[in-house]
């Protein structure tokens, strides 16, 4: 291989450079954007930047995952504890297609990502040359930008744009694909300027006061007002100014499922979480409300049901970063845009200071319902299988609200999402828009590598566990402190709810058998139990919380038990069931 660099020199113009090859110049990039872990997998297309990076080991911390969607899930999960941007690896052909259910995955989740890809020689493009894809438009629709570097001379500059476009406005994932020449390439590389402005991108759109002045005068006059919230609360860092706006308002406030954090789960005005699993109050007080104040979420189908249905008689005040969100599914009376920690103090300033005694009131009717219907004795049975929530109801008070639990997709994710506690922000992890089984794993041990002084606590259904279970070799090598607890119902759980409510206990193809997963995280030399009774759960519990290092505890959970309340699919929020 080519030298990797050579001696500074000065050029006619006097200014200086350094003689690189393109994968040194993309490793310094990194660096100087203030990469501290890379996760990633080899291969031969991306050889050369591999073999820089032996000698920048004090540098960049590289962990070796051992499969591409681990890694890019990893990456999601780094940079939704950290909110810097994740950084993933991957080689050409296959490993560059691994990637792509994790960049679908951060692409509708609003994640920053930074994914390069090695690629063939430049001129063997399009030739079908070993491992050849042409990943730059197979990933076109799941990425926020992509781009195809063929001379080294290009990377510095490219890497800087690939950065400022994920983090900015509405975050997203972008791909660098770099071919194998570029990345062995010498040139003269003249320092790393980070990216400010890309004269076609304008991440942050212009707030237009009038609106403000219009949302302002829509919520002082409103009766019965009603705040949705979701993960651009977080996205935006706006936790404070949400807060200042939620507390002199007075107004209730619900949260979708990547919203949780934003403001503490038992804060006072916060009702609950929305949704097709979502609390009783907030779905059917959604059809009553008279303005509705949507911030920093897009009204998925989830959170909407029948849209012909949804919150017709009230007034919409919608602040979203995106432009393309407002009017795309829900019609809006007033559109905020612009990044809501920009827009939300100006809205606070102009807010009467309220208090919504009767109408809060009505809220805590419904939930004394839900309690009354479902919430007690999913959380406190005295007979019986374990449930679910009376397992998160247990992590709950044994890790006061401050761990960071990171569900992967199913029954388990709607009951660790509806009765965990979400004390701070960037603490509730998981697939929302795309809903990838196989997520939970994964992002929890990027999870851990963001936020290396929290509990992280990984919620894992027993089918969602085996999408991605070659990732315990991933903890094995690197001693990720991660907290396993898989919830076993022996069933694909969520399609068997389905199933038994929609078509007739019709089981089709939901009965998984499963191996053992204790003495599998023993054979990756991770320390583990199973507990199947209601008097050993707590020191289990404890048992897992307490232990130094990873630890995986399986939890035998009812099998035929069933997530309510529930909306369901093709009918109107206030048609949500409570059994």
């Amino acid at each position: 291989m080519e030298t990797l660099q050579k001696e500074v020199t000065s050029t006619p113009e006097t200014k200086t450079f350094i003689e690189v090859t393109g994968s040194v110049a993309l490793l310094e990039g990194l660096i100087a954007e203030g990469t501290d872990v890379i996760f990633g997998y080899p291969g031969g297309a991306i050889m050369p930047i591999y073999d820089a990076i032996y000698d920048y080991k004090d540098k960049l911390q590289h962990i070796l995952v051992r499969h591409e969607q681990g890694g890019i899930h990893a990456g999601q999960g780094y940079a939704r504890s950290s909110g810097k941007v994740g950084v993933v690896f991957a080689t050409s052909g296959p490993g560059a297609t691994n990637l792509v259910t994790g960049l679908a995955d951060a692409q509708i989740d609003s994640t920053p990502l930074v994914c390069i890809t090695g690629q063939v020689f430049a001129h063997l493009l399009g030739t079908d040359a070993f491992q050849e894809t042409d990943v730059i438009n197979i990933t076109t629709p799941v990425t926020k930008w992509n781009y195809q570097v063929t001379d080294a001379k290009e990377i510095p500059s490219v890497l800087a744009k690939a950065f400022y476009i994920a983090r900015t406005g509405r975050p997203g994932p972008v791909l660098i694909d770099i071919t194998k020449n570029a990345q062995m390439q010498l040139f003269n590389y003249e320092g790393y300027v980070p990216c400010n402005h890309i004269r076609s991108y304008r991440p942050k759109p212009n707030i237009r006061k009038e609106y403000i002045v219009e949302a302002a005068k829509l919520i002082n006059e409103a009766k019965k007002p009603f705040i949705l919230f979701g993960q651009g609360v977080l996205l935006g860092k706006a936790e404070k100014e949400f807060k200042a706006f939620v507390e002199k308002s007075g107004i209730p406030a619900a949260w979708t499922i990547l919203g949780a954090g934003a403001i503490p789960t038992d804060h006072e005005l916060n009702v609950g979480m929305l949704g097709m699993h979502g609390n009783y109050g907030p779905n059917v007080l959604t059809n009553e409300c008279d303005v509705l104040i949507a911030i920093g979420m897009r009204f998925d189908d989830r959170v909407t049901g029948r849209l012909d249905k949804y919150a017709k008689q009230a007034k919409l005040v919608h602040l979203d970063i995106d432009p393309a969100e407002i009017d795309k599914n829900v019609k809006s009376t007033v559109p905020v845009w612009g990044d809501c920690k920009d827009t939300l103090p100006l809205l606070t300033e102009l807010v009467d200071e309220k208090k919504h005694t009767d109408w809060l009131a009505k809220f805590r009717e419904y939930t004394k319902a839900e309690v009354d219907a479902v919430i007690h004795k999913e959380l406190n049975p005295t007979s019986g299988e374990l449930t679910m929530g009376e397992v998160i109801n247990q992590l709950n008070i044994l890790t006061k609200g401050e761990a960071i639990i990171v569900s992967d997709v199913g029954q388990h994710q709607m009951v660790a999402c509806r009765y965990a506690k979400f004390n701070n922000t960037r603490s509730n992890i998981t697939s929302g828009g795309l809903g990838t089984m196989g997520f939970g794993l994964p992002a929890a041990i990027g999870a851990k590598y963001g936020a290396p002084d929290k509990t992280v606590v990984a919620v894992i259904g027993d089918g969602g566990f085996q999408m991605t279970l070659q990732e315990l070799g991933t903890i094995m090598q690197f001693g990720a402190d991660v907290k396993i607890m898989i919830l076993n119902n022996r069933f694909l759980g969520m399609v068997r709810q389905w199933q038994e409510l929609f078509n007739q206990k019709r089981y089709s193809f939901v009965d998984i058998t499963s191996p053992d997963f204790v003495k599998l995280a023993e054979s990756y030399y991770i320390a583990g139990k199973r507990v199947s009774e209601r008097d050993d759960l707590v020191s289990s519990l404890n048992e897992m919380l307490n232990h130094k290092g990873s630890y995986l505890l399986e939890v035998m959970v009812t099998k035929e038990n069933n997530v309510f309340p529930m909306v369901p699919q093709g009918c109107s929020v206030s048609e949500i069931r409570l059994k």
